[in-house]
Parts: C-alpha cells; structure tokens; sequence
C-alpha cells in the first residue's frame, strides 16, 4: 500500500530541484468551508507561491480541497494527490484500520519531504482549518520540525454551520463544546448533557446515535442541522425533522447560545432532584450538569443554589435550609404546570438530602403522576475520604448526628452497634451554633468501644476555599473545632494512619480482614485492640 500520486510536470521553473540546496517552505493552508471566496488572502498567496500543491482524496480520487482552490492552482504546478487507502474501519492490515493509516501518513510525508528537499515549497490544502479535525495535522505532526512550515488558518464548518442558521454559538460566559460523533454514544450523551452550545461533527452514519443522545439529554428540540454549509446544496432544518438516511459526511448538528432563549420548552413536566456534590462545579457529574441546564426553575436551599451559575431564562426559587416538605411540594407543584424543575441539593440528593423529601410528597395522591428523576452526585464522606487516602476501603456505616428528626438515643444507639461491628464511621451533620454536644458525647461513647489511638479524619469544606482535612486519634478529637461544615470519619480497628514522604498523613482500610476466633470481629467491645 502506498501514497497515491497524480503528478503533472512542470513547464517553467516553479519547480527547482536544488539537490543539496536549502530546503523548500512546507505550507498547511486553510481553505474555509467549501465556498471559494471564503478563502482567505493568504491562502491564495501561500497557493501561488508553492511548486507542489497536495491535496488529500478518498479511493474515488475526488478532493474537496482541491475543488475549493481550483481556479488558483496552475498547470505548471506540481499536483500530488494523496489517496486514502480506505475510509471505512475495515482492513486486513495487521495494524488494523489505525496501522494503515499510520502506515498511509508515514508515506505520504515521505513523498512530501522528498519534494521539500529538492528546494520545492509545498503546499498541502486542507478543507476549514489544517489543524482542526484535519488531514494536514497528521503531515504537520511528521514534518514541521524538519522544515520551515507556516500553517494558514481557515474558517471552519463550525463557524460557517453559525452563520448559515444565523444562531450566535456563545455569548456572555457559555462554553462551546466540539464533539466528534464518532464518540461512544453513551461518551456523546455525557459530553451533550455536560455542554452549553456544542456543535457535533462528523455526521453520516453516526447521526442515529447522535440524535439519540440529543434526546436523552433533552437538547433535541433546540438542536439545528446544517449540511454542506457555504457549499452547492446547502440545507439546515431543525434536527428533530432530518431523515436519518439522508444525512452526509459532511454535515454537522448545532447547539446555539441559549442567552436569549432559555432552555427549550418543556414538552412535560418533571421533578429531577440533582446533587451538586461537597462544592463547586468540578464535583458536577455530566447528568446533573445537563438537568441544571435545561430546567426552567431551580428550586433549593439558597446556599446550594448559589453554586449553579446563572442562566437566562431560568427562575431560581430559594429557600431556608429547614423547610425540606414545603420545598419538595413546591417543586412538584411547578412539574404539574408543565415546568421542567430541578430541586438542587448538596452533595447527594439520597443522603441526608433532598431526594427523601421529594419522593415522599411525589407518593401523595395529588403529585403521583409527576414524574421524578434522581441524579447522584459526590457525597460528602466519599469527598473526605478521597482528600484523606481510603479511609472508606472496607464496610462502613453512615450516620447523621443531627437530633432534630430523630432523638439522641436513637443515634446513640446506632453509634453503639456500629462500633461494636467494627465499622468504619462516617458521621454528618456533627454540630452547628445549636448543636454542640453531639460529637463530644459520640467521642466518648466511641471510646468505650474504639481504642484511644484510632484515626479520625476530620474534614472541613471539602472542595471550598478553606478546606481543611488532617488525621488526628479519637483521643485528641476536640469537639470545639466541629461545626456544620465538616465531616467525621472514624476507623475501624484495621484503619491504619501513616505519614508519608512528603510530611502528609494519609488514612486507609484494609479490604482484607483478619480472621478471628468464633466469628468475634477485633476490637469489638475492647478499647485496647486496633489502632
């Protein structure tokens, strides 16, 4: 298998062979996205001063890129078509489909460099952009280090598909996402749910799944089509309305800016209660990201929605933290009127949160049909436990020290099973300004049961700017330090604490428990084993 070649010789001298001379000027040009005037002055310059014009094709031999430039390409140029050896994932090569086409690429810069050390300037076209999903990246990846190279930027189809729906792709503080749909579906459906504008490439015969995962995550009716954009037989219709067997290589799906619509209105209501993890957006999963988008309201404790950004067109509806009932029917009130609600909660919406809440009011005759989506999201022991090693590697128990839903003997009670089971111990809500002797009686209680040297990782606005997360014995827990924001994890007879190298302490729990006589877990019930 090798590099193709239509050659023509030249008539004047355009083409020097300078044998051991200086070496020709490598120029990746940009031709835009299909109409010829698109392109830019420099490409046209770049063009005329080449000896050799190369241009890559599939195995029928026609090229894109050299149809742009024809009329700049003259008769005492060289022309070197470089052919794909295939175009479909499917091939005897021993590499497989990747190995032929590094073999094609390795070729095809070899016969390129051959031209570049006779003295020819080469130019290499390139369809949009050279190095935006771009044959010519792979000839730059190969040869810009051995020669003098200047790339000549073009329009792209993701700037032409913009104006050929005139939608703006972005405005204000979005992001725009650039997906190839060659993805995964289920890898297409997170980047989608996760974006603001997107513009989806490579269309053909991925567009079924693409559209698939426009739909799963709701984005499917503010989706736009564009086929051949700037190009002969141009055609844009809403996704939505495209027939899946006439869609081209050579089309792409948009996502437009939504500043000015707002996400697209909802065709049912619906309830997703979504967890937002410890803090900030880098605990977002892609799902949550995509519910938070395409709600129309936001409904939730006022210091949790804070951490949603803004976005036009959706109303935020905040509250107290102590009024999870009224909240939860609000939101489902909202669903019944068509709204499309996203009930935000922190770190995940099934522990000690939000989802409870919802799906007991969701259970009451008047809100039955609605439906209710629950999206997960990093809770806060996983969080402290990452930020402190593995503390959490074997069987824990999680339990809330708050006493407003239900009574201190209750919690103690389960503190005390737990202990003597020899579960690790991760411990919520230990304290607030009201509540300021839970986690100094836990202590004590834990020590009746726990040795006076078991780790304790005390974790305090985990993924917040004054996160603080440090290892200390239960002994030396001091209850003073404990407020709202933090979370206790108590080890097990087996956690081990170690200080490392770099002066740090990291926490861990072996998954491998020792065997014990008659059944009786180490450390249970005596305060002088573990540690």
């Amino acid at each position: 298998m090798s590099a193709q070649v239509s050659r023509e010789t030249p008539t004047t001298p355009h083409a020097p062979s300078h044998g051991g001379g200086p070496s020709g000027k490598l120029f990746g040009v940009g031709l835009g996205p299909g109409d010829p005037s698109l392109m830019t002055l420099r490409a046209v310059e770049a063009i005329a001063a080449a000896d050799v014009v190369a241009y890559h094709c599939a195995r029928h031999g026609r090229s894109i890129a050299r149809s742009i430039a024809a009329k700049h390409i003259r008769e005492d140029q060289i022309e070197e078509r470089l052919m794909y050896p295939l175009t479909v994932e499917t091939t005897d090569h021993p590499g497989g489909y990747r190995g032929a086409l590094d073999d094609f690429y390795e070729e095809a810069s070899a016969l390129l460099a051959a031209h570049l050390d006779a003295g020819r300037t080469v130019a290499v076209l390139a369809e949009g952009d050279p190095l935006f999903y771009g044959s010519y990246q792979h000839m730059h990846k190969r040869l810009a280090h051995r020669y003098e190279t200047e790339v000549v930027p073009g329009v792209t189809s993701v700037s032409a598909a913009a104006a050929s729906i005139g939608k703006p792709l972005v405005e204000a503080e979005e992001t725009l996402t650039i997906i190839p749909g060659t993805l995964p579906e289920e890898e297409l459906t997170a980047r989608l749910a996760a974006a603001d504008s997107a513009v989806v490439m490579k269309l053909g015969r991925t567009f079924p799944q693409v559209r698939r995962a426009l739909s799963r995550t709701d984005r499917l009716a503010d989706a736009h089509y564009v086929e051949r954009a700037t190009m002969e037989g141009q055609r844009t219709a809403p996704l939505a309305e495209v027939d899946p067997d006439s869609v081209p290589y050579f089309s792409v799906a948009v996502l437009p800016s939504r500043v000015d619509t707002g996400p697209a209105a909802p065709s049912y209501g619906e309830v997703a209660v979504v967890g937002t993890g410890p803090a900030g957006p880098a605990w977002l999963t892609p799902e949550t990201r995509g519910a938070l988008a395409s709600a129309t309201d936001l409904v939730g404790y006022t210091t949790y929605l804070d951490r949603v950004p803004e976005r036009p067109g959706q109303r935020r509806h905040g509250s107290d933290n102590k009024v999870e009932a009224e909240r939860a029917e609000f939101a489902l009130d909202l669903a019944r009127r068509g709204r499309r609600v996203a009930v935000v909660s922190g770190g995940d919406p099934g522990v000690f949160a939000m989802a409870t809440a919802v799906l007991e009011a969701a259970s009451q005759e008047p809100y039955a049909d609605v439906p209710v989506r629950v999206l997960p999201g990093v809770t806060a022991a996983n969080a402290a436990a990452a930020k402190a090693g593995a503390p959490l590697g074997h069987d824990y128990a999680t339990i809330s020290l708050s006493d407003r839903l239900k009574p201190w003997e209750v919690i103690a009670e389960r503190l005390r099973a737990a202990a003597a089971a020899d579960l690790v111990l991760a411990l919520y809500n230990p304290g607030s300004r009201s509540r300021t002797w839970q986690v100094a009686q836990a202590r004590e209680l834990l020590l009746e049961l726990r040795a006076a040297d078991t780790p304790v990782v005390v974790a305090r606005d985990v993924g917040g700017a004054e996160e603080s997360v440090r290892v200390v014995t239960l002994s030396a827990l001091d209850p003073s330090e404990v407020d709202m924001r933090t979370l206790l994890l108590i080890g097990s007879s087996q956690t081990q604490a170690v200080r490392r190298g770099d002066g740090g302490t990291v926490a861990w729990t072996p998954r491998r428990y020792p065997e014990t006589e008659e059944g009786a877990a180490p450390g249970a019930g005596s305060p002088q084993s573990g540690g």
